[in-house]
């Protein structure tokens, strides 16, 4: 007996010193990245400074939001004028969350660099935070990505062609690689309220109240002549300042309703539609469009014009408010009653809005309300894959298999290199019904929803390893298989630019239309699928991801312990199925563009994450 209780002891306190040098290791991995990050010095870096001075602060001695978006416009500029050698102009800037306030004598640092070039605009992070001087204490205020393109002053010459970013620290190759999808997301930004709301999904709100304030009392309008100082270095009006004026009429706007000095939240994305010159005179428009419980949003309109001639459009942008009590909680607001029409047409658009920022994009209705569901599928797989504390558990037959542990959460990668060009293994490993053929655990899998060319929804069923309860309140026998299904949303993306891995990113969402069956336990993936990047001699480097929810976790623990092969053997009939497929790789791609495409009505039944 003492002599197993010694066993038992020695093999405890080894497994606890094991997990402590795992933890120490892995600490000292993160410093180690922490450091390269310090120590690297991108080119297209600008730091800014600024203490914040009275003049540059509200009644209540904080920094006017307005002045801190001119300062974050300045340095990001100069970020972007630094890659591109030429004069550069704003396009976009894409929503701004505003954690905290910053007080007069306080410092902002202010940090801009290029995440990434295409071909005649690129994305620029901003990084704001404060810093206390006396308390020797630093937080972060926000984060933005801004869009700028190249001005060319050359007749003859109509865009120009701006030269690849080559990110080198581990931070920048995630940022490099996820821009992309961002960039998707703006490019349908303005279409995707309309999708909403044209397909009846956002519900209509009661459009009065019991004492409601009427939407037009809470109307500003206010003309601001653009003079040199307005000016940036090409004679235009400077973004920053342009946004500064339109907080400023928005402020008022919101004063109105509430009575009180409400706080300013958030600002959703907008875009610079024209340039406005020195000489203009900017016409700022702004309205109260609704008010919720705690917030409420307002809308800002800005038109330039000379003495003569019609407006012109320049931006349109809307902003979240709230009221704060003496404790810092949010107070409860007075209900608005739009205009008829066009009042009632700006009211919807807030709930849906909302509804956006609430629920992360909780629809897949059209391709342009899609892109963000699968820009959340995407960037969630890319920054699994770009990680940097990966260690090898088991190696077999060149099949490799990786875990990370991070917290309370367990990933594993699965790797091997096949002998088939990353374009065909693309092709094949897209098109998720064929995993039966080749996998397992997949006993059916059906496709229920084509949203767009590179974005399906599927229902997987697989065996259970939950053997309590099943679905609802019914249970199956004993000697009866239990199963268990997945809604997955499959995202699929081919390379920007070389060098860029192929990807095939999995997620679950929850269709009402596909409530969980009966016989079935609904399982959920938190974050799985595969890169394909292609290697010497048209070979393929193929890796497969896998968060660890509770319905995978028993056959990752086993094959970590060594007590399974399941993870080898699929790897290895994925590596077969890959080589016996690969002259005719578009077969079943084919099959697929039959499906009919949804209507977005139908589709927009609601997909909720």
């Amino acid at each position: 007996l003492c002599l197993f209780f010694y066993i038992y002891l020695e093999t405890g306190l080894n497994s606890a010193n094991s997990q402590i040098t795992t933890k120490k290791r892995c600490e000292e991995e993160d410093d180690e990245i922490v450091r390269q990050e310090k120590e690297s010095c991108n080119p297209t870096e600008v730091r800014m400074s600024q203490i914040v001075m009275p003049c540059h602060c509200n009644h209540r001695q904080e920094l006017s939001v307005g002045q801190l978006l001119k300062w974050m416009d300045s340095t990001a500029c100069l970020s972007a004028e630094r890659h591109a050698g030429s004069p550069c102009v704003t396009a976009s800037m894409d929503d701004i969350d505003f954690e905290h306030t910053i007080s007069v004598g306080q410092v902002v640092n202010i940090q801009a660099k290029v995440n990434r070039a295409f071909n005649t605009s690129m994305e620029v992070g901003i990084q704001v935070s404060c810093e206390d001087l006396f308390q020797d204490r630093h937080w972060r205020v926000c984060h933005a990505f801004a869009t700028f393109t190249v001005c060319c002053f050359n007749a003859f010459v109509s865009k120009v062609t701006l030269r690849p970013i080559a990110p080198q620290t581990h931070k920048e190759k995630v940022e490099y690689s996820i821009a992309a999808e961002r960039r998707r997301v703006r490019m349908v930004h303005d279409d995707i309220i309309k999708d909403l709301l044209s397909s009846g999904s956002i519900q209509p709100d009661s459009l009065s109240g019991y004492n409601a304030v009427q939407a037009e009392k809470t109307k500003v309008e206010s003309v601001e002549l653009v003079l040199p100082p307005h000016a940036n270095h090409q004679v235009n009006t400077f973004g920053g300042q342009i946004m500064a004026w339109m907080v400023n009429v928005a402020m008022i706007a919101a004063s109105r309703l509430c009575q009180a000095h409400p706080t300013l939240r958030t600002i959703d994305m907008f875009t610079f539609r024209g340039p406005s010159k020195v000489g203009d005179r900017l016409l700022l428009r702004a309205i109260v469009n609704n008010a919720f419980k705690s917030s409420l949003e307002v809308g800002v309109r800005a038109e330039a014009y000379q003495e003569e001639g019609p407006n012109r459009h320049i931006n349109s942008a809307f902003m979240t408010f709230e009221v704060l009590d003496k404790s810092g909680k949010p107070c409860a607001l007075p209900r608005i009653r739009p205009e008829p029409v066009e009042g009632e047409r700006r009211f919807q658009e807030a709930i849906a809005r909302k509804k956006i920022r609430l629920d992360s994009v909780a629809f897949v209705s059209s391709s342009q309300t899609s892109v963000y569901l699968s820009y959340n599928n995407v960037s969630a797989l890319k920054m699994l894959a770009a990680k940097k504390s990966w260690r090898l558990s088991t190696e077999k037959d060149q099949v490799c298999l990786y875990t990370l542990e991070q917290k309370s959460m367990l990933s594993i990668r699965v790797e091997k290199v096949v002998d088939v060009p990353a374009a065909t293994a693309f092709a094949l490993l897209a098109e998720l019904s064929n995993r039966t053929l080749w996998d397992t655990h997949y006993k059916e899998c059906e496709l229920i929803q084509r949203v767009d060319e590179d974005d399906f929804i599927y229902r997987v069923v697989t065996p259970s390893v939950l053997q309590g309860k099943v679905g609802s309140p019914t249970s199956s026998p004993q000697k009866e298989e239990i199963l268990q299904d997945f809604i997955l949303l499959t995202s699929v993306r081919k390379p920007c630019s070389p060098g860029d891995p192929y990807v095939i990113a999995l997620r679950s969402v929850t269709l009402p239309t596909h409530p969980p069956f009966e016989k079935c336990n609904r399982g959920e993936v938190l974050c799985a699928g595969f890169t394909i990047l292609e290697t010497e001699n048209k070979k393929s480097l193929i890796r497969y991801y896998n968060q660890a929810s509770p319905e995978v976790l028993p056959y990752i623990s086993n094959d970590v312990a060594g007590l399974s092969s399941s993870f080898y053997h699929t790897f290895c009939a994925c590596s077969e199925y890959l080589i016996q497929h690969k002259l005719h790789p578009t077969a079943e791609a084919d099959q697929q563009q039959t499906l009919e495409t949804p209507s977005p009505t139908k589709t927009l039944q609601s997909t909720q994450l």
